[in-house]
Formats: structure tokens, C-alpha cells, sequence
């Protein structure tokens, strides 16, 4: 199995039951999945203004899978309340 790091920046709009829904969502688009670290990272001042909003709500997943994980990324860029994501191999 292979460890990934996955880095959401929200916006800050959202409210909080919005975006653990939208956090549950992404977990849905990992169905093998063993999760070792999800963390709350609180809101930041974003260098540069992203879909003009000028702070982000960061969250980070730590999990290892086998699976293709190019579906999820093509998922994540689609959802407009996702300002940014990262996902590494780790």
C-alpha cells in the first residue's frame, strides 16, 4: 500500500455543517482507504487571491491506498468550493 498526503484549501464562506459535508464527500471519493491523520488547520491568510477570496480554511488527510487516484483529482478541481488541493506520495 502506498501512503499519500492530501492538502484542501476551503473557502471560508462555507458553513461548518457545508463543509463537513464537502469534507464527507471527499472521503467518499476514496472507497479503499485507510485513514491515519485527518487534521483541522484552521483558517490562513492566503498569499494571493484565489477564486477572489482572500483566505482559506486548510485541512490535511493523511491515508494509504492502492487504488487509481486520478478519478479523485479530477473530482476535487471540478468542486468549486475547493479553492485549492495537493495531493503527494509520501
Amino acid at each position: 500500500m502506498r501512503n499519500y498526503q492530501l492538502v484542501l484549501v476551503l473557502k471560508t464562506s462555507l458553513t461548518d455543517a457545508n463543509r463537513k459535508k464537502l469534507l464527507e464527500t471527499v472521503k467518499g471519493f476514496l472507497k479503499s482507504v485507510k485513514f491515519s491523520k485527518e487534521e483541522d488547520l484552521g483558517e490562513k491568510q492566503l498569499a494571493y487571491p484565489i477564486k477572489k477570496e482572500g483566505k482559506g480554511v486548510y485541512f490535511n488527510f493523511l491515508f494509504e491506498t492502492d487504488e487509481n487516484l486520478k478519478e479523485m483529482e479530477k473530482n476535487l478541481i471540478s468542486n468549486e468550493d475547493i479553492l485549492r488541493s495537493l495531493l503527494l506520495r509520501v
